[in-house]
């Protein structure tokens, strides 16, 4: 059995999966379409780049990574019902997912979890990392590394990524901070650390609170690593998502972090660290179950867990 999966070329998160697949499974992948007896979209916005042909040939999975609902519109269930008809089953990492696409279609649903490449993704020292970065010891560092504002006009929020809870949540750790003080606990000298792009609604935002912040657009992941080294927390305060893959690699590097009930959170963190994506208040819990966090992501390593999608790219292509 061979596999090709296509290749989007973005230089976002699918195209580091799709590296690791062939780093890990050369014997059984190509990159030669015509070749491969199953055909994988993981990037399921750029399948109309694989000839049809081949689609109705071959068997084909097809992974969903997240859906937002409010933004699935007519046009987009149109789209997703022409692909449908080449797809044999689908993969989603998370159970929220497969919820939506299950209403969509009666094509089998797997669910599997991304994996975490422990390779990549290790403890660092926090003081050298803030020495690389040029950040002080003092400083309390809240992270966010992903994309926040709308591409139509880089003004307004992605609110799927709920960057507006995020700068409610640093705004409300500073005046509490504040308020909280005294000679002998002063209060937290908060630094938000930003990665990604389209950061703009929530620099916007840092700025109108005088909220000091630095913004290292689209680091590569050495420089990735040292950003979580430096954190004391990060914060996913997403709606929608498919992983995120943050989970995995601040977990993986022992950077304390708390999330939204999306995505993979529930297998990842510690519930503490879990909070509805609704709730008036993100509450930051006094133990961050760092260690905890860390034992779990070990259950997604790349080295076992790939094996699962192997078990299902078998069953999809065994089931014809």
């Amino acid at each position: 059995m061979k596999i090709y999966i296509n290749n989007p070329g973005e230089n976002w998160i699918v195209d580091r999966i799709r590296k690791e697949w062939y780093d890990q499974k050369p014997d059984i992948s190509t990159e030669n379409a015509q070749e491969a007896d199953l055909i994988w979209i993981l990037a399921p916005w750029q399948w109309q780049t694989i000839d049809p042909s081949l689609l109705r040939d071959k068997r084909v999975l097809c992974t969903i990574h997240h859906v937002v609902p409010n933004k699935f519109t007519n046009q987009k269930m149109i789209e997703f019902q022409y692909r449908d008809q080449y797809v044999d089953a689908y993969h989603v990492p998370n159970k929220y997912t497969a919820s939506f696409v299950s209403q969509i279609t009666d094509k089998p649903i797997h669910i599997v979890s991304y994996w975490s490449n422990a390779s990549l993704w290790q403890p660092m020292d926090k003081a050298e990392a803030r020495s690389s970065i040029g950040i002080d010891e003092g400083k309390f560092v809240i992270g966010s590394f992903q994309r926040d504002t709308e591409g139509s006009d880089l003004v307004s929020p992605k609110m799927e990524k709920g960057p507006d809870k995020f700068c409610d949540t640093v705004e409300r750790i500073v005046s509490e901070s504040q308020a909280e003080s005294d000679e002998e606990n002063p209060p937290k000298d908060v630094l938000v650390l930003l990665g990604g792009w389209r950061r703009q609604y929530v620099i916007n935002r840092l700025n109108s609170a005088g909220i000091e912040y630095r913004y290292i657009e689209m680091a590569p992941i050495d420089k990735i690593r040292e950003m979580y080294a430096c954190c004391d927390l990060y914060i996913v305060s997403s709606r929608h998502e498919g992983g995120p893959q943050a989970l995995f690699e601040a977990s993986s590097m022992k950077t304390p972090i708390i999330s939204t009930r999306v995505g993979c959170s529930e297998n990842i963190l510690h519930p503490n660290c879990i909070f509805h994506s609704e709730q008036k208040k993100i509450h930051i819990p006094k133990t961050l179950e760092v260690e905890k966090c860390h034992e779990n992501v070990q259950e997604y390593d790349i080295i076992t867990h790939i094996e699962k999608y192997v078990s299902m790219i078998e069953e999809v292509h065994d089931d014809s």
